[in-house]
């Protein structure tokens, strides 16, 4: 069977002046043409050829000896060529550009954006890209808890938090609980790995550990006492979701780092108040 999106070996069984015939082992019926220009030297009826299947611009199955940037059932980041009326084209090595339908974008993509694809059959059985790649990533990365990993967010979600192809291959997912900051859909991130799951996908967060972050925690607010001239509006009794939009940080950790910058003496806390009261440590 010739499979659409694929590279196979198909063999030749007709030569033509425009190009070759090729057909799948014994299924001579059904054929795919590999234009002359892309036929090698002396080629003849029962040689073999390695080729990728594709439509044409007319739509027209056909073969290349080329290698394509994206497969079936692979994920990678291709570099939109230009932005139609229906959607937008990829640049993915071949002659005719991938469509990419605006209903399989995450989020608005713009020409010379490179964008985390995976290709898929659409109704009229032609190969489209689409930004939903969770099925298409693999799950047995060679990462372990404690790793710092980079990755590209393709989803977020407000219920399970942000999905991220680390190194565009493995399956990752921040967990809502873990989303704190700036994390934004389609930029790549670097985060820590917390938990390696049982079918082999990641759990991660963009927190370090406890003992180290607090420190980036304590600069976070002094920053932000700076900004609002010694004295936030608000203190460790706020919302969390308070203290989650101002600080980035959770209820939790936004108390431990108020609790050391008053045990050092640098802050106080009034009535739904935080002042700064100086820049140095205690004796």
């Amino acid at each position: 069977m010739i499979r659409l999106g694929e590279t196979q070996e198909l063999e030749i069984v007709k030569i033509v002046d425009f190009g070759v015939y090729l057909a799948c082992g014994q299924e001579k019926e059904e054929r795919v043409l590999l234009p002359r220009k892309q036929v090698p030297q002396d080629s003849k009826i029962g040689d073999k050829i390695r080729v990728f299947i594709y439509r044409d611009s007319q739509d027209r199955m056909t073969a290349t000896v080329r290698e394509p940037l994206l497969q079936m059932g692979d994920v990678a980041e291709l570099t939109v060529a230009q932005i139609g009326s229906i959607g937008a084209f990829l640049d993915w090595g071949l002659e005719k550009d991938l469509f990419l339908p605006f209903r399989q974008q995450r989020g608005r993509v713009e020409q010379g954006q490179k964008v985390l694809v995976s290709l898929y059959v659409d109704k009229s059985d032609r190969l489209c890209a689409t930004m939903n790649v969770y099925k298409n990533l693999k799950s047995d990365s060679p990462y372990q808890a404690g790793d710092q990993v980079t990755g590209r967010v393709y989803e977020l979600s407000d219920n399970y938090g942000a999905f991220v192809a680390v190194d565009n291959r493995y399956s990752a997912l921040i967990p809502a609980r873990e989303l704190y900051g700036k994390v934004e859909l389609g930029r790549d991130i670097t985060a820590r790995v917390t938990k390696v799951l049982e079918d082999g996908r990641l759990n991660l967060s963009i927190r370090e550990k406890a003992y180290l972050q607090i420190d980036r925690d304590v600069e976070t607010i002094l920053k932000l006492l700076d900004s609002y001239e010694g004295a936030l509006p608000f203190n460790d009794k706020a919302a969390p979701e308070v203290i989650r939009h101002e600080t980035g940080m959770s209820k939790n950790e936004f108390k431990r780092a108020v609790g050391r910058l008053l045990k050092e003496g640098r802050i106080q806390i009034g009535d739904k108040v935080i002042r700064r009261t100086g820049t140095g440590r205690p004796e």
